[in-house]
């Protein structure tokens, strides 16, 4: 008897973690709004040479944005996509100081962006927090903007905020600012273990007070690290397609994911660049399921990670597990 058919990726009721919203603008969009803005479209993205190359790909998308209008229609757009995509709850992440210290203005750009997900979210019933990255290159001075924009907005959907960028620079700097975040219940969520090793990671959970770590495949190659995030269930954001697209891993069937699972980390897959990559949240985990051979319990189970490490109100965790299980039992979901 041939084994059954897999169910419908996109029919899951998706909890997404990992994505920039810079990096979900619709190609069409970003062409007309660099118009209006009297600017050339930034070219479309292909594979990259490196990190560097597509840092300066990523700059050239947020130049393109500069009126209130743009960043709205932005995040609108983004929560139509996303529910289209099938994905229920999503966690985006947003420069949002360096937007505003780029426009001499530092609250518009994220308060459109905010303005955009209400809007978005009233039409399409997604649910949605805003992360606020800082470029680890940038000052403490700005980190601490970043917080106070976090804390301002806290009540209109900034869940939390973290580090991005180059690795190379180190976390212990900001440990205050990030200490300060916690206390007010601004949640943590660092990049590390994506570009440079173990090191990176360990020091975004000491200094950096990490709750989530963005990426983290670097970390098996320090057992004792390993072995912590285990015992913690510290959750791990992993996103395979855009690591093998800037050359951060060979291929996605060399993609660390695999042993990562096998290691018993807590792993959530996310897209983080799907302007790159080509692959929304429904495509990224049919890579990995066909790549990793996974059944659909498998597939179910790394939905039920990312539910688990949102930090999502408790209601809607429960409705996205009460959906995971009906999707997994080929129960259809309720209209």
């Amino acid at each position: 008897m041939a084994p059954p058919a897999h169910r419908d990726l996109r029919s899951l009721p998706k909890a997404h973690l990992h994505v920039h919203l810079e990096s979900t603008v619709r190609p069409a969009t970003l062409a007309e709004i660099a118009r209006g803005n009297g600017l050339p479209a930034p070219p479309s993205p292909a594979l990259f040479a490196g990190f560097g190359a597509f840092a300066e790909h990523s700059g050239a998308v947020r130049d393109v944005l500069c009126r209130p209008d743009d960043f709205r229609r932005i995040a609108v757009e983004f929560c139509a996509d996303q529910a289209a995509d099938g994905v229920r709850y999503v966690e985006v992440t947003f420069t949002a100081l360096g937007h505003g210290s780029r426009l001499g203005d530092l609250a518009m750009p994220l308060e459109a962006v905010l303005d955009g997900l209400v809007e978005g979210a009233a039409t399409t019933g997604i649910g949605y927090g805003v992360i606020l990255d800082h470029p680890r290159r940038r000052s403490v001075e700005r980190a601490r903007r970043t917080l106070d924009l976090a804390v301002r907005h806290a009540a209109d959907g900034v869940v939390g905020i973290g580090l991005a960028g180059r690795e190379e620079h180190p976390v212990e700097p900001f440990a205050e600012v990030f200490a300060d975040a916690r206390a007010a219940g601004v949640h943590v969520v660092h990049h590390a273990g994506e570009t440079c090793g173990p090191a990176s990671v360990r020091a975004a959970l000491d200094a950096g007070r990490a709750e989530r770590i963005g990426h983290g495949i670097r970390a098996l190659d320090d057992p004792d690290l390993v072995a912590e995030l285990r015992e913690r269930r510290i959750p791990l954001e992993v996103c395979p397609s855009s690591n093998a697209a800037l050359g951060l891993v060979g291929s996605l069937a060399g993609h660390p994911l695999a042993r990562m699972l096998a290691a018993g980390l807590t792993v959530a897959v996310g897209t983080d660049v799907p302007d790159v990559t080509g692959r929304d949240l429904t495509a990224e985990l049919a890579a990995v399921r066909d790549t990793l051979e996974l059944d659909d319990a498998a597939i179910a189970g790394l939905n039920r990670t990312a539910i688990d490490a949102s930090f999502a109100p408790a209601a809607v965790k429960a409705e996205l597990h009460r959906g995971t299980a009906r999707w997994l039992d080929g129960v259809p979901d309720p209209a």
